[in-house]
């Protein structure tokens, strides 16, 4: 297998580190990119719809479906009875149920499933089945779940050292909790799937989904079939972040239940209100910890426990707690730790992945940490948070895996200086002290995150490339396109290694009989994991090449170069189609599967210790913004981005990753707020009850720039993941919100800040905060005394 330096890339004029525009970019805004629900309907396609049950908790007594029936153009009601094989789909642990035929975990949880000759009708029918049951107590509160220890996994906890003699013996202990919310995936193409019956009497199934493999395996799981019974293929999804990693495989596994027994093609589309109520979420958590420290702000131990709310089944909540309290730590070190994390049940639909995969959830509470040391020894946060950085000789993570590469410090440096942070920061006091109502805020927060799945085995992919007799280069990998720009990158790869025009690759649909035994396109490995095998694949085919090349014009081999889509010998050239032309007249192979597996990677969960991770991605980010201490409303004026995404494949591509991941984490943190009635029913299901982040929420002043920094791992082209680990920059919004609520208490008050911070609990958050002042400070025309506290004591209400 062939590495190659960033620093030859440009040299052999190829295509990686070329800012390639998405290759579905042109076909998207002319509206010619096709999606699941485009696709032509095939002759005598039938339409789908789910039940949904009227309780968050119960047990049916009695189902009527007379009326439905009756209704003109429905061909069939299917119930968990008509199930041949499985009716569990969890993805990794039981308890994820397709449709349920006796209790009732949550509010909407799909009963039965109506097949009918039009959409319209398919729905309709499905309201008017009349499902009678006897209601129990639901679990609803978070808190209830903790108290009844009611876990869909059993908690696990990491250690290092004597954490809670640590904190004792520290100068300084404070304590803080923190209730952090949910958040709806809301992509722009819903759920989807669409199956027919193929020539063999096997099921085809075109599915919006990250995961086609696990499609597969689920629709022929529950038909009681054989892996090759069943082909799944994608083409692109329109927006996934999770929520399609596992949650789309139900409405695939009951279109082709339904074809199964018809014989007629079958679609289920979902429409965008039972979207929301029936796919899980972010799972909102509430996390508390204890931390002591000495005088300068040097944590000294720490013990955090984060609680999960994962819904009523396990589907990926087991590694998405891990994840959290693998990043428990974020950035910074702790000689001595302790993290618990519990998988809490609750009678909601089931929680699942969403982009950071619970590390956002976890690595929120250090950021809480630094803020409230900072308010305690009247230090600004950027000091205390560069005191505990990661560095040598301070560098072992609580789950024992050593931190190797230590940029951060100097990427807060650079960032620090060219963003003008401290003097930004003084011309902001300033303001807060002559503005009555507009309060300004600053925060400087880094990000380092794990790049790896945490499940071992997902750490794999395959590629398939065939080279045609012209020269064109055809390339299916096991990765799935959601608009990141994977197929591009891929391609781009691919392109590089054969050193032709990136317009000769071409990329198909990914389809699980071509490229078999996939892993999600998740937990940002997507280039990572693909490129690389689409690489190894290529450099199959190049060798075969440069072997035969030696031989058919008797030439050493280490004279053979690809470059300028020409091959180049010691004594001529040619082009790669006339190479490839010939190649084929003299019976070469021109086609190869290729694959990888992620090196190094280990975790003994026993031991709670190991490397669950391959390498670490970094960021900072500057964030400013202005509060309104009369309605809570909040605005992001600046914000100015660091990021390390290693030897970039794409710089544009990563730009736009890094932009759109920093807006959807501000809008997890201030404005996405997830509502349930107390009947357990989602109340915030629609657009008109959940705000994401529009155009006009975007910072007016906004800079992205690149950390040229190479990968020090063995990485693709040394580059770096790119996906999630910007999404956790929006806490810099976060932690800035706060810092302009602490300036009315002459920021020695860290405030409580809940999330999502949305205007009503900014407000609460500034009237607690100005009663505290009123409480702890001594004015006089405007200056304050030094905060009196217990040293023992905390820095919150």
């Amino acid at each position: 297998m062939r590495h190659f330096e960033m620093d030859k890339l440009q040299a052999r004029g190829g295509s990686v580190g070329q800012s390639k525009h998405h290759e579905s970019a042109i076909k998207q805004v002319c509206g010619k990119a096709n999606y699941v629900d485009d696709f032509a309907e095939p002759a005598g396609c039938l339409h789908g719809y789910p039940v949904l049950a009227p309780v968050a908790a119960g047990f049916i007594t009695s189902i009527d479906t007379k009326e439905a029936e009756s209704l003109k153009g429905v061909i069939r009601i299917f119930s968990a009875k008509d199930v041949p094989g499985k009716i569990d789909i969890g993805p990794v642990f039981p308890g994820d149920i397709l449709l349920t035929d006796h209790e009732i975990e949550y509010f909407h949880q799909p009963v039965l499933f109506v097949v009918a000759d039009s959409y319209d009708t398919a729905r309709t029918a499905a309201r008017l089945v009349k499902i009678n049951c006897e209601e129990t107590e639901a679990v609803l509160d978070i808190h209830e779940a903790i108290a009844k220890q009611h876990w869909v996994r059993p908690p696990h906890s990491l250690q290092r050292g004597d954490a809670a003699s640590a904190i004792k013996s520290a100068k300084h202990q404070i304590s803080g909790e923190l209730m952090v919310g949910g958040q709806e995936h809301f992509y722009l193409e819903g759920q989807v799937a669409m199956t027919q019956l193929n020539e063999d009497g096997g099921i085809f199934v075109q599915s919006s989904s990250q995961h086609p493999t696990e499609v597969q395996h689920l629709v022929a799981k529950i038909l009681k079939k054989p892996f090759n019974f069943v082909t799944v293929e994608m083409r692109r999804m329109g927006g996934g972040f999770g929520g399609k990693e596992t949650q789309a495989a139900p409405w695939a596994c009951l279109a082709a239940l339904a074809t199964y027994y018809l014989e007629s093609p079958v679609k289920v589309r979902l429409a965008r209100a039972d979207d929301f109520r029936l796919t899980g979420k972010r799972h909102p958590f509430y996390n508390h910890y204890t931390a002591g420290f000495d005088e300068n702000g040097l944590i000294e131990g720490v013990h955090i426990e984060v609680n999960g709310n994962c819904g009523y089944s396990p589907d990926l909540s087991d590694a998405i707690v891990d994840r959290a309290m693998f990043h428990a730590d974020n950035a910074y070190y702790y000689p001595a730790a302790k993290i618990v994390g519990n998988r809490c049940k609750l009678n909601t639909v089931s929680h699942t992945a969403f982009r950071g995969f619970g590390g956002p959830q976890g690595m929120i509470m250090p950021e809480l940490i630094m803020d409230d040391i900072a308010a305690k020894l009247g230090q600004d946060p950027l000091t205390i948070r560069k005191a505990n950085l990661y560095r040598p000789g301070r560098d072992v993570t609580p789950y024992h895996q050593k931190v190797e590469q230590h940029v951060l410090a100097g990427m807060i440096e650079t960032l620090e200086k060219d963003a003008e942070y401290w003097e930004r920061k003084e011309a902001i006091k300033a303001f807060n002290k002559t503005s009555p109502f507009v309060k300004k805020g600053l925060a400087m927060t880094p990000v380092k995150f794990g790049i790896s799945f945490t499940v071992q085995h997902l750490n794999q992919a395959g590629a398939l490339i065939n080279v045609y007799s012209d020269g064109s280069i055809h390339l299916n990998h096991g990765g799935t396109e959601m608009g990141q720009g994977l197929n591009t990158k891929v391609a781009q790869i691919v392109a590089h290694a054969f050193g032709v025009d990136f317009e000769t690759v071409g990329v198909t649909a990914t389809r699980t009989d071509k490229v078999p035994n996939t892993s999600p396109t998740a937990a940002s490995s997507g280039t990572d994991l693909n490129g690389m095998a689409a690489l190894n694949a290529a450099n199959t085919i190049k060798d075969r090449l440069i072997e035969f090349v030696a031989s058919h014009f008797s030439v050493e081999a280490e004279s053979v170069e690809f470059n300028d889509s020409k091959i180049i010998h010691a004594k001529g050239e040619m082009s790669f189609s006339e190479l490839a032309e010939l190649a084929y007249m003299n019976r070469i192979s021109l086609s190869s599967t290729g694959y990888y597996a992620t090196p190094k990677i280990h975790y003994d969960r026993a031991k709670a210790e190991g490397r669950p991770f391959f390498y670490f991605s970094h960021g900072v980010a500057l964030s400013e913004v202005e509060i309104d201490i009369l309605t809570g409303e909040n605005t992001v004026t600046r914000a100015d981005i660091l990021h390390d995404v290693g030897n970039s494949l794409n710089p544009a591509l990563d730009i736009g990753q890094i932009e759109g991941a920093f807006i959807q984490g501000m809008g997890w943190l201030t404005t996405e707020e997830l509502q349930w009635k107390d009947s357990g029913e989602l109340a915030s299901s629609g657009p008109a009850t959940y705000k994401i982040p529009a155009i006009g929420d975007t910072p007016t002043e906004f800079n992205v720039s690149l950390f040229d920094s190479a990968n020090p791992e063995t990485s693709v082209f040394r580059s770096k993941a790119v996906g999630e680990p910007p999404f956790m920059l929006g806490f810099s919004v976060w932690s800035a919100i706060r810092n302009a609520i602490s300036s009315l208490a002459d920021y020695k008050y860290a405030p409580d800040l809940n999330t999502p911070a949305t205007p009503e609990t900014v407000l609460n958050a500034v009237v607690v905060t100005k009663q505290w002042a009123a409480d702890n400070l001594v004015s006089d025309l405007g200056s304050n005394s030094e905060l009196d506290t217990n040293e023992e004591g905390s820095s919150h209400v």
